[in-house]
Parts: structure tokens; C-alpha cells; sequence
């Protein structure tokens, strides 16, 4: 099975790039299995249900989220009734949605579950404790896979040893920037540090650099404008051993 995970998709821009290119793509890969991570998807950030349907009829059949999940309270609903947008795992129990999902692939259960790090990040349960519990109940899925959405890259780096051979692929998010360390881990876990951005590439992480400048140089507020710039998609794909659990082979993408 060819299960293509995509990064942070970035405003109505990354949604557009992402009807314009993602059709093709799985045509062309064979893709089985298409997971974005949409927590920045609405304009101006955080995530609505339009822009989780843009994102779903444009060919993604799964969106993960992160810190910004409940930037717009129109969501929250959505995250209740919905089974295929989920929100870290580690967050407050009593919050909207859920922290993970299974994908009915008929010949296959896809289990797919969304942690959040605790470096630099928002107040979460610890998440190498939380995804012990949540293995447990997705023991019956042929094949279980995890966003980690998290700052720090040893953070990441750990968790992935600690999943190894325990899950097919594990893939982070949060930092915009596609790290080049795609690999299959010693026991058969697909990896990569960060799957990148989907959005603007003349930007700083999607947003105007701008406004980004306004923060850092003045240190005072600025609100942050997604660019119309030229857009790339930038993801991962992970063949992966339906019976087994185990990832076969990464490989890295990055559509300009």
C-alpha cells in the first residue's frame, strides 16, 4: 500500500495548490492513502470545515491537525461529528474531537493517530505515555501510522525510535521546513522529521515575511497574511506491508 502524507497546507493558497497537483500525483505514484495535515488550512489560520472540504474534495482522504485546531471555534462541531479529522491525542480530553482514527481500507484498517510535542509547544499530556495507551486500542489495525506534531527535532527523533518496529510510519509536522531524513528505521518503522509546507515558497513559514519581521525585529503584533506567491507541496510518500506493519520504502516530495 502507497500511503502519501502531505505538510502543514497553508491557507487558501496551499488549498489550491493542493486541488491542482494532488489528483495527478496519485495517479502517477499509485497512491492508496492520501493524509494531510490541515490545522492551517482556513484563511488566516487554524482550521474550518470549508477548508477541511476543500482539502477532502480535492482527493485527501484524511486530515491530522496541531496547535492551531482550535483557532476558529467553527470547527468544533465538526470535530465532534467527524471521524476523519482529528486533533493531537495529548490535548485536554474534555476538548472537541478526537485523537485518533481508522480508515477502512476494506482489505485493511488503517489506524492514524495525531500527537503533539511538548518542547516549545502548547500544555500537552506527555506523549511517549499517551501513545502507549492508544496503541493498545489500535491493536486490530493492519497498519498504524502518526502525524507528531512538534517543535524540537530530538523530540521527534526519539519518538521515532520509540515507535519503532510499533507502527508503519511515523511523519512530523509543525515546522514548515521538509527535513531530508526519510528513512525506514532498523525495525521497519517509515520515518522523516518534518513532511514540510504546502503554501507559499517566497514566505516565511506561509505568511508574509513581513509580518514575520514585524514580530521579530519590533516585537510588537502583526497579523499574518498568507502571500500570493508561487505555491510547492511538499509530503512523503510510505510503501508499506499491508501484513506486516512495516514501512518498505520512504520517499521524499516536493512539488514546485
Amino acid at each position: 500500500m502507497n500511503i502519501l502524507a502531505i505538510g502543514d497546507v497553508v491557507g487558501t493558497q496551499g488549498c489550491d495548490f493542493v486541488r491542482r497537483h494532488l489528483p495527478s500525483l496519485k495517479k502517477l505514484k499509485g497512491i492508496d492513502l492520501c493524509i494531510a495535515n490541515g490545522e492551517n488550512s482556513a484563511a488566516g489560520n487554524g482550521i474550518t470545515p470549508t477548508s477541511a472540504g476543500h482539502l477532502f474534495d480535492s482527493g485527501v482522504d484524511f486530515i491530522t491537525t496541531g496547535n492551531h485546531v482550535y483557532k476558529r471555534s467553527e470547527v468544533y462541531d465538526f470535530l465532534d461529528q467527524r471521524r476523519d479529522v482529528i486533533r493531537p491525542a495529548n490535548l485536554n480530553a474534555n476538548n472537541p474531537g478526537k485523537g485518533f482514527g481508522i480508515v477502512d481500507m476494506g482489505s485493511a484498517q488503517v489506524g492514524v493517530i495525531n500527537m503533539m510535542g511538548q518542547a516549545f509547544m502548547n500544555i500537552a499530556e506527555n506523549p511517549f505515555i499517551c501513545i502507549d495507551a492508544l496503541l493498545e486500542e489500535l491493536k486490530d489495525c493492519n497498519i498504524i501510522l502518526m502525524d507528531f506534531h512538534a517543535e524540537a527535532t530530538s523530540e521527534k527523533r526519539a519518538m521515532g525510535f520509540y515507535l519503532d518496529g510499533k507502527i508503519a510510519a511515523l511523519f512530523g509536522t509543525h515546522t514548515h521546513v521538509q527535513t531530508a531524513d526519510e528513512q525506514v528505521l532498523p525495525k521497519g518503522t517509515g520515518y522523516i522529521t518534518d513532511l514540510g509546507m504546502t503554501g507559499p515558497i517566497h514566505s516565511v513559514l506561509g505568511v508574509t515575511p513581513e509580518s514575520s519581521l514585524t514580530w521579530l525585529k519590533q516585537s510588537m503584533p502583526a497579523r499574518y497574511e498568507v502571500p500570493d506567491v508561487p505555491s510547492m507541496l511538499s509530503g512523503c510518500i510510505f510503501e508499506v506491508d499491508v501484513k506486516a506493519n512495516k514501512c518498505l520504502s520512504v520517499e521524499r516530495v516536493c512539488i514546485c
